[in-house]
């Protein structure tokens, strides 16, 4: 793809840069950005390298934020004996769309990937563990992505937390083998967390 301007080429590269973006759909963009007032403009890119500086994660679920405690870990009517475990914010979005659980979060931040070079200390586990050392925790309900690196953090998590008095739940299999939560429909996602089974069971 031939530029005739170097700005415009450097936009495209940067835009190009991000997930299901393709040069044509970058060029896109930039025409676009052309078109609007210097100021709005000035204010998309305010509104990312703010978002880049000023981030928080949650110091009790890992969850992204934008103080300390994140607004679900702040609110005194969620249930503190019961942890969700997630991979990620877009998980605990799709969840709360559900409006099924009261509950509270813990972000790992990925899965355990060995042919990524993804292990154990390299995701919010120890944290989990010593959450639940702790006491107070009635229940865990892990829900991971139905995928091969989603079920091998789900079994590091069973054996990590098994000598602790704590139940330990997975949530319904509603959701296609390899599918990811925030891609499930809101209906399915609630009765999978709502008929969630005891983890044990999933081994048999």
């Amino acid at each position: 793809m031939n530029f005739s301007s170097k700005l415009i080429q450097d936009a495209v590269e940067q835009f190009s840069r991000l997930p299901g973006i393709g040069r044509k759909s970058a060029l896109r963009l930039t025409l676009h950005l052309l078109k609007m007032e210097k100021g709005e403009v000035r204010d998309f890119g305010e509104a990312f390298i703010s978002l880049r500086e000023n981030i928080n994660y949650c110091n009790d679920c890992h969850n992204i934020s934008d103080l300390e405690l994140c607004e679900i870990c702040a609110n005194p009517n969620r249930d503190n004996q019961t942890i969700c475990v997630v991979e990620d914010i877009r998980d605990v979005m799709a969840i709360e769309n559900t409006h099924q659980f009261k509950g509270k979060y813990h972000v790992l931040g990925g899965v355990i990937s060995p042919m990524d070079g993804v292990g154990p200390d390299d995701v919010n586990i120890d944290s989990l563990v010593e959450k639940v050392s702790k006491g107070g925790v009635k229940e865990i309900i892990l829900a991971l992505s139905t995928t091969m690196e989603g079920d091998t953090t789900n079994f590091y998590i069973f054996k990590r937390l098994k000598g602790f008095e704590v139940k330990m739940t997975v949530i319904a299999r509603g959701i296609s083998m390899g599918d990811e939560l925030e891609y499930a429909d809101e209906l399915t996602l609630g009765r999978s967390i709502v008929n969630r089974t005891p983890y044990e069971n999933s081994l048999a």
